[in-house]
């Protein structure tokens, strides 16, 4: 196993061929299964002045068996499916989907397969959403002008996070060339009420041991699902609500399951974090600094349900950012006091700065199997920035862009500083391939809104970055998420540079995927990026008797299916899917 350095500024070290001369390896392009895994984390000079310790690669020779693709566990071998055409549908084992080769950038070349060597491979997890249902600033009520605001599956997300750990850990290879994974990369919603709870709870289930998806009181669910309240499901009472008149069950003991301790085993790769922003705002919307409501956050009382006509004109606000600042959202709140049901106070539920967020990151105790940090570094935190870079392999670089915009709203943009040291990155870097990674899409960075931080700094959207991307012949992918659909893009630019752009569904939204992605070099002047999706480990049939901590999982797939409103067509079309992108060398 080889030994390699993450690095936060943009001095990575010295490329490929300097690296193994000095060290007389043996090229990866040598011979198929040399891995590399990052396994430290350091922080690089902040000047951009001053040099960066090199990093040294030492691999190993893969076992004397030729690499075989590994397929088990993966969409390509089953897809969970409905079994019954109407009502609630209960799934099982569906057949796989196939791999479509993508030719937009490049013409695929015969004989290829037997000639690539594997760069590097990794899997991408994005928008899990752990959800502290309990919150008391959560907005469940919008269920009542839009179905989809409120998802039935909600109190789940950490059985469900857990057993898509538990799947990646199943994996023995990469499932196109068998080459081994290199470590995990969250593309941001790894939270999503901007919680502390959420915080310690995802980064649990990251670096494995004993979580507890409850806040409040500790003996007890205190939320909506308990309430009698009709438009919600309630699992443990025998009420007709709106959803058992759709077919959902009446589940005794569910709530009591949902919110009891559970055991995650962590991931057994090196992971890296990018940031989201439901990780970085209040609700995922809202900027910081209302004292009011980070005290509501934190109290004994929760609004739980108003009128269509005034959730329609809060979900407004939020989607045409009229109220960036939450100051409406304060003021509607306070119009409500009277309407508000008692919960139990909770500091715990406070929202997390961003300095915390590094901080909490960076708790040796949070390590895993590393890097410190997951690619955070003291050089972020007297920086103020959660944007960094990383040596994935001798070949390949990795880059983390912080995309949210602090002055609030969902959509992304990315300040001149971080743009520069983009650019900065990719050019002393330029004999090295690159990865791109950020939460949002370049087509969802249209919010260029100041960040109150930096009131002067100019904010720069999608179409800039795609453009910046473009003069670098080394970038062959960014890889997103935010959107919760599956959707890869090529885009070509001048000189004959390109790249793919590879959005991943979201793991609270079904079909609740992750992915792998490979890169490897077809040795004929050509390169292909292998994605493919990835499940969790929960069987797909579910046992409504069973509220183990797998069968949690398994009907957090099932409810997420037949939840009203849910958009089933998040998967995407087939070439969106299981792939292989191909395009030339830069």
């Amino acid at each position: 196993m080889s030994r390699t350095r993450s690095v936060a500024g943009s001095a990575l070290g010295t490329n490929r061929r300097t690296v193994l001369a000095a060290t007389a390896a043996v090229t990866l392009s040598a011979g198929v299964g040399y891995a590399l895994r990052p396994t430290d984390s350091q922080a690089a000079p902040t000047t951009g002045t001053e040099t960066a310790e090199v990093p040294v690669a030492q691999s190993r020779k893969a076992p004397a068996p030729p690499l075989a693709p590994y397929t088990r566990g993966t969409t390509l071998a089953s897809v969970a499916a409905p079994r019954s055409a109407s009502g609630y549908r209960r799934l099982g084992d569906g057949p796989g989907w196939s791999r479509k080769v993508r030719s937009e950038l490049a013409a695929p070349k015969t004989g290829r397969a037997g000639r690539r060597t594997t760069l590097a491979a990794f899997v991408q997890l994005t928008d899990m959403h752990l959800i502290d249902v309990q919150h008391p600033l959560r907005l469940e009520y919008l269920r009542s002008t839009d179905r989809h605001a409120w998802r039935p599956h909600e109190a789940l997300t950490v059985p469900g996070a857990i057993a898509l750990v538990e799947r990646i850990n199943a994996l023995r290879g990469a499932p196109a060339t068998g080459a081994p994974l290199h470590f995990a990369m969250t593309t941001g919603d790894n939270t999503d009420n901007n919680a502390r709870t959420e915080l310690d709870w995802f980064l649990t289930v990251m670096s494995g041991g004993r979580v507890t998806a409850n806040s409040g009181d500790p003996r007890h669910y205190e939320g909506v699902q308990n309430t009698g309240i009709k438009q919600y499901w309630q699992p443990d009472a025998t009420v007709r609500d709106a959803d058992k008149q759709l077919g959902f069950p009446h589940l005794s003991g569910y709530l009591a399951a949902a919110v009891r301790e559970l055991n995650s085993p962590g991931l057994n790769l090196p992971w890296y974090s990018t940031v989201g922003n439901h990780d970085a705002l209040p609700l995922g919307c809202y900027g910081h600094g209302d004292s009011w409501l980070a005290e509501y956050a934190v109290g004994g009382r929760k609004l739980m349900n108003v009128s269509a006509a005034e959730a329609k004109k809060l979900q407004n606000a939020i989607k045409d950012a009229k109220d960036p600042k939450g100051t409406a959202f304060r003021d509607f709140l306070k119009a409500h006091t009277r309407d508000m049901r008692s919960v139990t106070p909770d500091e715990r539920r406070a929202p997390y700065t961003a300095t915390e967020y590094l901080k909490a990151h960076l708790d040796p105790a949070r390590r895993g199997l590393g890097p410190v940090g997951h690619g955070y570094s003291t050089a972020n935190l007297d920086a103020g920035t959660q944007y960094y870079s990383f040596r994935i392999a001798d070949d390949v670089i990795g880059i983390s862009l912080d995309t949210t915009d602090a002055g609030g709203h969902y959509q992304g943009s990315i300040g001149t500083a971080q743009l520069k040291w983009l650019d900065r990155t990719l050019r002393e870097n330029k004999d090295s391939y690159a990865v791109v990674f950020s939460h949002h899409t370049s087509e969802s960075m249209t919010n260029t809104r100041p960040d109150p931080a930096r009131p002067g700094e100019r904010r720069h959207d999608g179409q800039e970055v795609v453009a910046l991307l473009g003069r670098h012949a080394g970038v062959l992918a960014w890889v997103n998420g935010h959107i919760h659909r599956n959707d890869i893009t090529p885009h070509r630019a001048s000189g004959g540079r390109s790249f793919w752009e590879i959005s991943t569904a979201s793991h609270v939204d079904y079909p609740q995927l992750a992915r792998v992605i490979e890169l490897a070099d077809n040795k004929d002047g050509t390169l292909s990026i292998f994605t493919t999706c990835i499940e969790s480990a929960a069987p797909h049939r579910t046992d409504f008797t069973d509220l183990s901590q797998t069968g949690l999982a398994a009907l957090y797939r099932e409810l997420s299916y037949n939840a009203p409103g849910a958009n089933l067509t998040l998967g995407g079309d087939a070439q969106d899917r299981n792939t292989e992108l191909v395009l030339k060398k830069g």
